[in-house]
């Protein structure tokens, strides 16, 4: 998978190239992150990327040249490049959508800044909108972080010896409780089953409790799930 990110602020991008799972992914040749400071790409003495609106108000909104040479140029290398547009306008970031990112064998994020980019970039350049959540953040580095972290999960031999189809949300449901050495902690102990060394009786529990944390964590999952299984018997 590769990812080119159009940004004003390419350093953020080290702490996903140089720790953790992303960076052992990138190790491995199973992912690239290019990163694209928006600047070189303006054609103004000042390096400029903004401007004021049309129409007044507060704020500076990204033009469109300097992103428009920039996806121009991305293209060029990867014309089969998907292009999306971090923003709260879009689509809600969730397992199913992950999924079918993970599935594209190149991916552009572009990370807004200020009040947005001109709409014609919108119109023209983006394939699609992506949210991260009903909330406002600075930039769209986070968001695009958030997103290159959950979709590389779901690149094969990315996550080494784990499997994140037993990550939570991957089967509809919460993730069921872990416990770690010391078994007894401020009087705290381990499920029992847990110790009883019977693979089906544990497996059996942590589907239980996988169903008990989604019932009262997050019901909403449990309503949408049978919704689709509904969908899908009436197709």
């Amino acid at each position: 998978m590769i990812f080119d990110v159009i940004t004003l602020f390419p350093q953020m991008f080290s702490a996903l190239k140089d720790e953790g799972v992303i960076a052992r992914g990138i190790k491995k040749s199973l992912l690239s992150i290019n990163t694209w400071q928006l600047r070189d790409f303006s054609d103004k003495s000042h390096r400029n990327i903004d401007d004021s609106p049309y129409g007044g108000g507060a704020g500076m909104v990204m033009q469109v040249q300097p992103i428009r040479k920039c996806i121009k140029k991305i293209k060029q290398k990867n014309p089969a490049t998907q292009v999306i547009y971090l923003s709260p306008q879009g689509q809600k970031l969730n397992h199913n959508l992950v999924l079918e990112l993970a599935e594209l064998k190149a991916i552009t994020l572009l990370c807004g800044r200020y009040e947005g980019v001109d709409e014609r970039v919108i119109e023209s350049d983006i394939d699609r909108e992506i949210s991260i959540g009903d909330f406002v953040i600075s930039g769209g580095e986070l968001a695009a972080m958030v997103l290159i972290d959950s979709v590389s999960r779901q690149i094969s031999g990315v996550l080494g010896n784990q499997n994140s189809l037993a990550d939570s949300f991957a089967q509809g449901l919460l993730d069921y409780p872990h416990y770690t050495r010391p078994e007894t902690v401020d009087g705290q102990g381990v499920p029992e089953v847990l110790l009883s060394g019977h693979q089906a009786k544990i497996d059996t529990w942590r589907k239980e409790k996988s169903f008990e944390n989604t019932q009262n964590k997050r019901p909403d999952l449990l309503y949408n799930s049978l919704r689709l299984k509904q969908k899908r018997k009436i197709l």
